[in-house]
């Protein structure tokens, strides 16, 4: 009864019989567990797109490729990583044209 109950507690929310039927609220919730393990691993991938993508229409704003930017921050040691550079260009866009014009 006790193992029954703190299984339907953790698969609580979840729809149709898969909250309240062991057997499914069994196999929905090992196959939650997978899904979390495997998008951890996507979510890291996910966001190191979206910092290009955003670092990327900044600079192309400003005249220059994102590859170019890159290769012109490590040649002056700016060592800024793309995800603070992602939150400078999307929050402070003046900070982020003072360090582009730094590089250029």
């Amino acid at each position: 009864m006790k193992r029954r109950r703190n299984l339907l507690k953790k698969t609580k929310g979840y729809r149709y019989g898969r909250s309240t039927k062991e057997r499914e609220a069994k196999q929905a919730f090992i196959k939650a567990g997978s899904y979390a393990f495997a998008h951890r691993k996507t979510k890291k991938r996910d966001f190191r797109r979206l910092w290009t993508i955003r670092i990327n229409a900044k600079v192309k704003d400003l005249g220059m490729s994102y590859s170019k930017f890159i290769r012109a921050l490590k040649d002056k040691n700016v060592e800024l990583d793309r995800k603070v550079l992602s939150q400078i260009a999307k929050d402070y866009p003046q900070t982020f044209e003072a360090i582009f014009n730094k590089v250029k």
